[in-house]
């Protein structure tokens, strides 16, 4: 590893300390509303057990994320907020 690259390794790991003790204001803060995930999924005209199947999660899941009960998070908020932007664009990435 360069040590430019462990310098801003080491960096990182030290704002992510900071930020966990309440020292440090994250950069970026994302909000989820239950209701985009069923827009997202009216859009693309997908019942619940298609769109779970389309982006591999299972309809308890989805559900849950639907109701409030949970928050999707990592990669599938990713792709949540990917197929917010442009729903077709995930659809035909997946081949739904």
């Amino acid at each position: 590893m360069k040590n430019k690259d462990f310098k801003d390794l080491l960096m990182g790991i030290d704002q992510a300390r900071n930020i966990h003790a309440g020292k440090l204001k994250t950069g970026r803060v994302f909000k989820f509303n239950p209701n985009i995930v069923k827009r997202i999924r009216m859009k693309l005209h997908a019942s619940q057990i298609t769109f779970a199947h389309m982006i591999g999660v299972s309809v308890d899941t989805l559900q849950n994320w639907e109701q409030g009960r949970r928050r999707p998070e990592g990669p599938a908020l990713a792709l949540l907020k990917v197929a917010e932007a442009n729903p077709r664009i995930v659809m035909e990435a997946l081949h739904a």
